[in-house]
């Protein structure tokens, strides 16, 4: 499963927009619902700022 690096993330919501299964929200940061995430990458890819890894 992708994870937010705390310190990279400034909560633009990119991933959110990105992820297909709506397992991103943004609460300051990136949170992502292990129990909704796919393991796609398209956080990952979407990200500005590199903060998901």
């Amino acid at each position: 499963m992708p994870k937010i690096i705390d310190a990279e993330c400034v909560g633009c919501g990119a991933c959110a927009d990105a992820c297909p299964n709506g397992a991103i929200t943004i609460d300051d940061i990136a949170i992502i619902d292990a129990g909704k995430c796919t393991d796609c990458g398209a956080c990952i890819d979407e990200c500005p700022s590199a903060a998901i890894e």
